[in-house]
């Protein structure tokens, strides 16, 4: 019950079990492409270079970040957590000029402060985190598409934490280029990135193939500066998911599995009534962790639906705290990074997770450890609001 990974969908576990299949047998290319399809309706959008890529999330962020940037690209990295800064790590690997804007930990960005910093810096690519687990809130990105084609850049969002738990919709906000991860809101473990690419930033990509000597045809277009990773390199993986089926890599095909599964059980359960089932058991969570006098952390109004940063309680052990959860209930609960080490914990509700007996059995555990560490709270208060919750949505 952390911050991701969580346990994974049975089902997604089953479909994980399954022979593998070689990458060019007929029913693993059409596995690929009932894929890209299933994700299309993920991302809603109607992108065709809509695929995963096989690695962690974080692959598929590099993957992207360095297809896109060029030496020298002036990119934008507004920061407001932990992963903002891996963002502006990986675009300067990528030979980037990266310029930065910050806000405290637990806040959000208004539109004129993004707008005032893309109207500076004038970059090609703006690049933003959707929610970052870190500090348990989302950015808006309504509008800043926009403002991102008004001033001539790209978007790139990252979406691990967010994706099928948080609403997303890729071509009504104008993004670009996302990027995710299974281990969160999809319900699946991590080796899997689902990411989709506009025709804009599919052309920018393309535009940076370069010849190796049996594998590209002498006609296509050769870049001067040539995308600098062989494995995370978008344009070779984007004529792997083709027709052409240009042999890149050899599929992970238990992985690809995985991530069939994890949008089929999406898509099944519905787009908003998955978004409506995270909000519900977020606020159920929300709701029990303040009645065992636990205060709530971040901006509420720009809160996560999947997960909930509570501070520590004066006095408390926090380390211990979730050592008893783990030893005593096999429950895990996180911790924060950076300027939040030692002064949150971090609680998640997400994907298979995202259920009432789940968050319950947290509660109450979390309410006896609390209370063996010393600090009081009325006995069932945290089981008691939730069920509230619950009561009223009925």
């Amino acid at each position: 019950m952390g911050p991701g990974p969580i346990n994974a969908d049975p089902r997604v576990l089953r479909a994980m079990s399954a022979q593998l299949v070689g990458q060019y047998d007929p029913w693993m290319t059409d596995t690929m492409n009932e894929v890209m399809d299933l994700y299309r309706q993920v991302f809603v959008t109607d992108n065709v270079h809509t695929m995963v890529v096989d690695g962690t999330s974080r692959a598929g962020i590099e993957a992207a970040l360095v297809s896109l940037l060029e030496p020298g690209d002036r990119v934008l990295v507004p920061i407001f957590g932990r992963f903002g800064h891996l963002l502006a790590e990986i675009c300067r690997r990528a030979g980037a000029e990266v310029h930065t804007i910050e806000t405290e930990w637990g806040r959000v960005f208004t539109e004129e402060a993004l707008e005032a910093a893309i109207s500076d810096v004038s970059p090609k690519v703006v690049a933003i985190v959707h929610g970052d687990t870190s500090t348990t809130v989302a950015q808006p990105l309504e509008g800043l598409g926009d403002l991102c084609e008004k001033h001539g850049a790209l978007l790139y969002t990252d979406a691990t934490a967010t994706l099928g738990g948080n609403e997303f919709r890729v071509d009504e906000w104008g993004i670009d280029v996302a990027t995710s991860g299974l281990q969160k809101c999809l319900g699946g473990p991590s080796g899997s990135a689902p990411v989709t690419f506009s025709e804009r930033a599919a052309a920018v990509i393309e535009g940076r193939k370069s010849i190796e000597e049996g594998i590209r045809d002498v006609g296509d277009p050769v870049s001067a500066h040539p995308i600098r990773s062989n494995y995370l390199d978008m344009a070779q993986i984007f004529d792997y998911w083709s027709e052409r089926r240009l042999n890149h890599h050899t599929e992970a095909t238990t992985m690809l599995f995985g991530a069939r599964e994890c949008a089929r059980i999406l898509l099944q359960e519905g787009l908003a009534e998955s978004w409506t089932r995270h909000q519900l058991h977020g606020r159920a969570m929300l709701d029990g962790t303040t009645a065992l006098g636990l205060e709530p952390f971040g901006e509420l109004a720009y809160k996560m639906t999947n997960i909930v940063g509570v501070k520590i309680p004066d006095g408390v052990n926090a380390d211990a705290v979730r050592g008893a959860m783990l030893e005593d209930f096999g429950i895990e609960i996180g911790t924060s990074f950076g300027p939040l080490h030692g002064k949150i914990w971090r609680i998640g509700t997400m994907g298979y997770n995202a259920r009432t007996d789940a968050v319950l059995q947290t509660l109450a555990s979390l309410e006896t450890v609390l209370r063996r560490a010393g600090h009081r709270a009325p006995a069932g208060a945290g089981v008691d609001a939730a069920y509230e919750v619950y009561g009223a949505s009925a």
